[in-house]
């Protein structure tokens, strides 16, 4: 298939347009270079630099790629702005990034392109779970714009689907961590700047890059007090977009939580971290961050069933020892 892979120069895309490549299929990278890191991209795929914000430029693309003869199959929508704690200071950014950007690309594929988008979604739209393992079919609450920007993204999707046809796939996923190999055995690991994400921060002080980790919140209801997380590989993730998009073959609409079914809390994490690395990585306690959910963790027993997803990495310890690699050779 030939699919267009918006964000695909960033950590997530970049590891789903690496699979596209090793599976056989033409991906073309559609990214604005903010986040991701076009040297990263497999050989052999096509990259075009823009901003979703720009529908002219979309439907140029959907155009030429009609014109050439070969027409887009699919589009794999990862573009987004992705922190949660700089959502709650400008939340204008992420509705217009996510949001507004979304339907750009949304309207230029009603004019011009496919049918079929699997869509990036997140954990963030059930906000405070009632209950856990959180399951697809449960209250969708965001505590912060991020969530709630990618929420109405999802609303979109309900009525495109309804009343264009658009079938979807949206994808509500956890966090995401670990480094992937690629073609050729190009790595791919989780490297933001500035860095917000817990696991990479974690192995920043262990190469000494940093001198402490910070904990935000000690004192939540949970077990040692520290915010609980599920923590899903990223080819794992990537794994799972691609079989979603195959089901859309025969389905309108799939909605599935993508997770590994486990809660680790920040302490557990770091303790994990401690372990396979063999550093001592000293943490300090800070306030509460506005927005963070207590406990995030996924059921993801309708992907498994439903896709034949088979999620690879289900220890933390192995999923930190693959980004613990792709972070030593970085910096080597």
């Amino acid at each position: 298939m030939k699919i267009l892979v918006t964000g695909g120069a960033g950590y997530i895309g970049g590891a789903v347009a690496s699979l596209l490549a090793e599976q056989g299929h033409r991906g073309v990278v559609f990214d604005n270079l903010s986040h991701g890191r076009r040297e990263l991209l497999p050989a052999g795929v096509e990259f075009v630099e823009g901003e979703l914000a720009d529908r002219p430029s979309l439907e140029s693309l959907f155009i030429s790629a009609k014109l050439q003869g070969r027409p887009f199959d699919a589009v794999l929508h990862f573009a987004a702005l992705i922190e949660a704690g700089e959502s709650m200071a400008r939340p204008e950014i992420y509705f217009r990034n996510n949001t507004a950007s979304t339907l750009s690309l949304l309207e230029a594929m009603l004019a011009h392109g496919p049918r079929r988008l699997v869509f990036s979604s997140t954990a963030a739209v059930y906000g405070e779970p009632e209950s856990l393992p959180i399951q697809e079919d449960a209250r969708l609450l965001p505590t912060n714009p991020y969530g709630e920007s990618k929420l109405l993204v999802e609303h979109m999707l309900d009525w495109f689907n309804r009343i264009h046809g658009l079938r979807y796939a949206s994808l509500r996923y956890f966090n995401v961590a670990g480094a992937a190999e690629g073609p050729g055995g190009v790595a791919r690991g989780e490297a933001h700047e500035p860095e917000s994400h817990l696991i990479p921060l974690v192995l920043d002080v262990a190469l000494g890059r940093r001198p402490s980790i910070r904990i935000y919140g000690a004192d939540y209801p949970t077990p040692d007090g520290t915010c609980i997380r599920d923590y899903i590989h990223v080819s794992d993730l990537a794994d799972a977009h691609l079989l979603a998009l195959d089901a859309l073959e025969t389905r309108d609409r799939v909605i599935l939580n993508l997770g590994n079914g486990q809660g680790f809390s920040v302490r557990e994490v770091i303790e994990s971290a401690r372990h396979v690395t063999g550093h001592p990585i000293p943490a300090e306690i800070h306030p509460r961050r506005p927005g963070d959910a207590a406990v995030l963790v996924a059921s993801s027993e309708r992907a498994i069933r439903e896709l034949g997803w088979k999620p690879r990495y289900t220890q933390l310890d192995e999923i930190i020892r693959t980004a613990w690699i792709w972070h030593q050779k970085r910096y080597a």
